[in-house]
């Protein structure tokens, strides 16, 4: 049986991939429970900077969820699909939109139901030309589970989500660009190395002023301003007695490029 991800350290970008083509990568509880395995390795590994999540295949990133075992679960009742279902999907993308290294989707196809909730909790998102996006759900007879009521009318705005929530209407990348869904659209042989190429402006950087930076505007996005505020300020002071802080600014008095320690 082959993994369901697959993760290629390569330059400081991990490379990781949803790896059930024959299923439109899927997602089921055996990947999306290796996916929070894989992260957490990325997460000790220093050597990692940041993080591309993509598809195999030339079909889709992910079509959603695997819903022949989602079907079980609601069978077993509301208890067991809550507990299999809901708390592990949310966890994921909980996990990604925490991430203190940056996430970068590279949306490959279809990005329907839980391929769309990672690509709103991801930091970043590049598409293809070829990618397609959905919210369909509600052609189930449910609400999205993996946190799409929530992220996505705070990319898009109220109106413009419930629209694609209460039709469950594919829409375009280009749509998807106008939304805030995604950050770029790309030919599709060009989708890696644009990704990649996002991802090589972000390491070299301080991996501390990264993720800081990430921490501040995950936190604070849904806080007063006052309480975001505090939380910037918190970023700031546990960057203070760094290495790479006295680096930074003599870099910058020198007229020199910085080199980062991550210390």
């Amino acid at each position: 049986m082959s993994d369901p991800i697959l993760l290629v350290v390569n330059d400081g970008v991990a490379l990781i991939t949803l790896n059930r083509p024959d299923k439109l990568n899927a997602l089921n509880y055996a990947l999306i429970d290796r996916l929070m395995a894989v992260l957490d390795a990325i997460e000790a590994d220093t050597t990692a900077r940041a993080v591309i999540l993509t598809g195999a295949g030339e079909r889709a990133f992910s079509a959603g969820a695997d819903i022949h075992e989602f079907a079980g679960s609601v069978r077993r009742g509301r208890d067991t699909a809550i507990r299999d279902f809901v708390r592990r999907g949310q966890a994921m993308t909980a996990r990604l939109e925490a991430f203190r290294k940056p996430v970068i989707a590279a949306i490959n196809g279809l990005a329907f139901g839980g391929g769309c909730e990672i690509t709103e909790a991801v930091h970043l998102a590049v598409a293809s030309e070829r990618a397609r996006f959905a919210k369909p759900e509600i052609n189930l007879g449910m609400p999205p589970t993996f946190g799409g009521t929530q992220r996505l009318p705070r990319l898009a705005g109220r109106k413009r989500a419930l629209e694609l929530l209460l039709t469950g209407d594919p829409f375009s990348p280009a749509r998807a660009l106008e939304i805030g869904l995604v950050n770029s659209v790309v030919p599709h042989d060009a989708l890696l190395p644009a990704a990649r190429e996002l991802a090589g402006r972000i390491v070299r950087h301080s991996p501390l002023a990264v993720g800081s930076i990430i921490t501040a505007v995950t936190r604070g996005l849904n806080m007063a301003i006052a309480e975001g505020l505090q939380v910037e300020s918190e970023q700031f002071a546990a960057v203070v007695p760094t290495g790479d802080l006295g680096e930074g600014i003599a870099a910058w008095i020198g007229s020199r490029p910085p080199a980062y320690t991550g210390r």
